[in-house]
């Protein structure tokens, strides 16, 4: 498939590019008239080119909800935004300080650290994306910059348009839209500029608990007895999975909201059969709408009139997998109602979950792989109100999955909806999750899988991962058992593949792979505690599941640009092997950190990720299970490592794994402490939040040290102490 760009635009790029580099080297050669900057919360200003188009912004798609004017920001504001013309686009730059690294940009390649990259914002149908993809499925114009104490700044450039962002040798962003506000916060740590974000662009929404399982997906599990087939592979062979995934290919024709009369007859009864043995079941539905007389959701969107148009006002009519396909104008706000409605049926035959793929918008045979940038939006007046497609481009999978996301819950109000994305635009995060693309099954994509879900958690996107072993080539078994051991840490974890390749289910590559498979997914299960208790840490306070190990020492040059180990909160360094030969990183982060295991002999499986725990922290873990429950862990174990002065602590937070109960303060955090006196340490359980009582349950006690591990076994009620 030629995934290059039409020639019109690669010529525009490269004649941008060439004055972008002018600029950067030589300095502005056409500035505005004077900027306007103003204070919209404490320590973050937005700047305007003028005082014309501070007037003209009125609404912002990214920040929720849109702040209202500010007072005139202080004059020592640390960070200046300078705007100017380049090639006749507006444009914004900012000098930064020696010793500043570049993160963010959200779905981008590797390297992790961005200095000296350039990347366009325009969400694009990236198939086989590789090292030199100057623009994957999502558009996040978001930079955090790092400066050399520590200290951070965000900057987000408020535009929907086309944007080119160069980090060469400064920041300097160019949009292909009319002049853009600049929004800066400014903050003392990394982290606390993300807190901010969150603030700013709203909060990610709390994923029921199973969402924290491992998902097994393919293009196509079809008919509806191979769905079966693979359920009962998982249970047979003891390996964890939570979720099934039915892609495109249940449809009848590829209409959406539609079902194969042959191969999916009974899609009520798949359901049904799958909740039996504790899995949930996640279905495709893709934006484009066959044109189709006679078909209902065509005949019903003619009817409400929620079709895109074309410049001349009739619907305009792009051919994806159906055929010629009409495509809901997801702008608007009656338009995402008539799509919720739409799910009905859906949810009405227990599907859990809805994936929105194709929704960039892809379209087949043109060659921008998109709809005419002259098409016509009926947009919301929040969101800029009406427009053509080049301003409302990027955002149209966002609003999608928001139309989504609404209408699911509007229909089944006693659940949280799971919503994944191909595309999305910074703010979607409030409404789905996302993976990474359609990456292939080589060792780099391998290695790439972490810099991408790390600079996605740093552009307010927490719930992501890869499509783990690849989902377009071959994977030899030593890359899918790597890939397994490495995916099923990071927050989102699915295994896909595409249509015309081996299986990669984790017993398709032998009893050694299926092995590592096993030990890798039931570490999935012991860790859901924990990577629930983040999920909900990402939701109420914007900081990421996976982090970047700078988190640990953000002063330290040193970890800026390692993007071969990350963090699962501030306590466990998770160390892959993302290399055909590669060792274990050799990653140095202040104070104490002790290998640890999750099962017996998962650590002395070379395919599996070297872990180890923060000296001061407690990691609570549960059971290995076959699949994630709703209710909190019937038992805990508790991972102990003490720092220097003798003390550790933990946080686990527990709710009812589904509904909205949590959020009236139907839910648990505990906070556990040890603390070591006279050669024992005695630890405690205190609820610091949430209305549940304390748990009484069962616990296990494992307190590493350097002398090896000490085991004690009691309840919670009263955790029983342990002597090294």
């Amino acid at each position: 498939m030629d995934l290059s760009p039409p020639a019109t635009a690669t010529i525009a790029g490269a004649i941008i590019l060439v004055l972008i580099v002018a600029i950067v080297v030589l300095g502005a050669t056409g500035a505005f008239a004077q900027p306007v900057a103003e204070e919209i919360g404490d320590g973050i200003v937005r700047f305007h080119a003028s005082a014309a188009a501070r007037e003209a912004d009125v609404s912002s798609v990214a920040m929720h909800p849109f702040p209202g004017r500010g007072a005139t920001a202080p004059a020592d504001f640390p960070v200046r935004v300078r705007f100017q013309r380049i090639g006749g686009r507006a444009a914004a730059r900012i000098d930064t300080e020696p010793g500043t690294s570049l993160y963010g940009q959200g779905e981008v390649p590797p390297p992790l650290l961005r200095n000296g990259t350039r990347t366009t914002a325009w969400n694009f149908d990236a198939f086989g994306w590789g090292a030199n993809s100057e623009n994957l499925y999502q558009s996040h114009p978001w930079i955090l910059a790092v400066r050399a104490d520590g200290t951070a700044y965000g900057v987000l450039f408020d535009t929907t348009y086309r944007l080119r962002m160069d980090l060469s040798r400064k920041i300097v962003a160019v949009a292909d839209g009319p002049e853009f506000p600049v929004v800066v916060i400014d903050r003392d740590s990394p982290q606390d500029v993300l807190r901010a974000m969150a603030d700013l662009t709203g909060h990610p929404f709390l994923p029921p608990r199973w969402a924290m399982g491992y998902h097994q997906c393919r293009y196509s599990y079809d008919p509806d007895a191979r769905v079966r087939e693979i359920a009962d592979e998982f249970r047979r062979r003891d390996i964890p999975c939570t979720v099934i995934w039915m892609d495109i290919d249940y449809m009848d024709g590829f209409r959406s909201f539609t079902f194969d009369p042959v191969d999916f007859p009974d899609p009520r009864g798949l359901n049904d059969y799958l909740h039996e043995r504790g899995f949930r079941a996640v279905w495709m539905i893709d934006p484009g709408i066959m044109r189709d007389p006679g078909y209902d959701v065509f005949d019903s969107g003619t009817d409400h009139n929620v079709w895109v148009r074309q410049k001349d006002g009739a619907p305009y009519v792009g051919n994806v997998w159906p055929g010629p396909c009409v495509f809901p104008d997801f702008t608007n706000a009656a338009v995402r109602d008539w799509w919720g409605d739409q799910y009905r049926e859906f949810m009405d035959i227990g599907v859990d979950g809805v994936w929105n793929d194709m929704n960039e918008p892809a379209v087949f045979n043109t060659n921008t792989k998109t709809m005419p940038l002259t098409n016509r939006h009926d947009a919301d007046a929040d969101l800029g109100g009406p427009g053509t497609h080049d301003r409302y481009h990027n955002i149209y999978g966002m609003q999608m999955a928001r139309g989504t996301w609404d209408g699911i819950r509007k229909l089944r109000p006693e659940k949280r909806p799971f919503v994944l994305t191909r595309a999305n635009h910074l703010g979607g995060h409030r409404w789905a999750a996302t993976w990474t693309g359609d990456n292939r099954a080589t060792w780099w994509h391998l290695h790439a899988s972490v810099a991408s879900v790390l600079n996605l958690g740093l552009s307010g996107q927490p719930l992501a991962g890869p499509d783990i072993g690849g989902f377009s080539g071959p994977a030899s078994p030593e890359l899918f058992a790597r890939w397994m051991g490495l995916g099923a840490l990071l927050p989102f974890a699915r295994g896909h593949t595409e249509k015309g390749q081996h299986d990669k289910e984790p017993w398709s590559f032998g009893k050694d792979v299926e092995q590592t498979c096993r030990r890798a997914l039931k570490r999935r299960s012991r860790l859901v505690p924990h990577f629930y208790t983040l999920a909900h840490e990402a939701a109420t306070a914007g900081l990421p599941i996976a982090r970047p190990v700078f988190f640990a020492d953000p002063a330290d040059p040193a970890l800026r640009d390692v993007e071969d180990a990350f963090l699962l909160g501030d306590g466990l360094l998770v160390l892959p092997r993302t290399g055909m030969k590669s060792e274990t990183p050799d990653v140095r982060l202040p104070g104490t950190w002790r290998r640890i295991h999750l099962a017996v002999d998962d650590d002395a499986d070379p395919d599996l990720p070297e872990l180890r725990l923060r000296g001061g922290a407690i990691l609570p873990l549960g059971p290995p299970e076959d699949f994630v429950r709703d209710d909190p862990a019937a038992e805990i174990e508790l991972l102990v490592s003490l720092d220097d002065e003798g003390n550790a602590s933990g946080l686990l937070y527990e709710d009812a794994g589904d509904g909205w109960a949590y959020q009236d303060g139907e839910y648990r955090i505990t906070r556990y402490e040890a603390i070591s006196r006279e050669g024992t340490v005695h630890l405690t359980a205190t609820v610091v939040d949430g209305a549940w009582a304390p748990a009484d349950r069962p616990v296990r006690v494992r307190l590493f040290t350097e002398t090896g591990e000490h085991i004690a076994v009691g309840r919670s009620a009263s955790l029983p102490p342990v002597t090294p």
